[in-house]
């Protein structure tokens, strides 16, 4: 997201999250960093009126445990911040200790620009009135370190198009944003990169099994086709590959392809080279 508004979300290094590092100047403090990344979808722009960024340190339910983030508002282009790019929202010394939840609200001038060129106004009721809220786990702040919160916006299942919508309606009433946020803490920093078929335009999903079942993270090649996929926790993962198109005529056909026995590493990045579609 970008736009100089779109939430400077990020724009960091592959993953946006750095862990622990002692950058805070004041002895008695920490600092808290904000930053967004986004997993690409079937737009031009994805803008989001982001108004305030809040955080709660307090138990659940607790209307007075919500703290304000020093933040300036702002229009952000989420689709600005992908592959392992991400816009830095927040930076702020902060006092140390556990935090509960952090909470977007956002603006009614929210939009999306469709492929087809338009732009379509983003319905988001929650998100103005009592904000996108998220669950934190295990978000500690600790004295003279600096605490990374990536948030991880998918856009392909955020942006739904209302059903039996069809052109010629009313632009304002096509779409609605339901936010789906990954939200990975200091400690999830692995991550994936290669690339792939670019004609093929294909989604790309990197499953790590744990005992809760499948752990799976989305993201879609550019148009050069590269991706990349970052805040991965460490484990072995099956990295698959979905075409979204089909070839030209005379051209091998496109297929799904499936890439096993991915080890993913904290702090490292595992390149995948090339992967063929045809």
């Amino acid at each position: 997201m970008k736009y100089r508004g779109l939430l400077p979300f990020a724009c960091a290094a592959l993953l946006g999250l750095a862990g622990c590092s002692k950058t805070s100047e004041n002895a008695d403090t920490a600092k808290l960093e904000v930053r967004l990344t986004d997993a690409p979808g079937d737009f031009q722009s994805v803008v989001l009126d982001v108004r305030q960024v809040e955080v709660h340190l307090k138990d659940e339910g607790d209307p007075d445990g919500w703290k304000t983030l020093g933040f300036s508002p702002q229009a952000i282009n989420v689709l600005d911040y992908v592959n392992g790019r991400s816009a830095l929202l927040v930076s702020d010394d902060f006092a140390p200790g556990d935090l509960k939840e952090i909470r977007l609200i956002l603006g009614p001038n929210s939009y999306v620009v469709g492929r087809d060129g338009q732009q379509y106004d983003l319905k988001t009721p929650s998100g103005q009135t009592s904000g996108v809220k998220l669950k934190l786990e295990k978000a500690t702040l600790k004295t003279r370190e600096t605490f990374q919160l990536l948030l991880d916006f998918d856009v392909a299942k955020s942006v739904v198009e209302r059903g039996g919508w069809k052109p010629g309606n009313d632009k304002k009433e096509r779409y609605l944003l339901k936010p789906v946020i990954r939200v990975i803490a200091q400690d999830l920093r692995g991550g994936i990169s290669g690339t792939v078929t670019a004609a093929a335009r294909p989604q790309i999903l990197a499953i790590r099994s744990t005992i809760l079942g499948p752990d799976t993270v989305s993201t879609s090649a550019d148009i050069s086709g590269a991706y990349q996929i970052g805040g991965l926790p460490a484990g072995t993962y099956r990295v698959e590959y979905f075409p979204s198109t089909t070839a030209l005529t005379g051209q091998p056909a496109y297929r799904n392809v499936v890439r096993t026995g991915i080890t993913v590493v904290n702090d490292q990045v595992t390149l995948l080279g090339t992967t063929s579609l045809n």
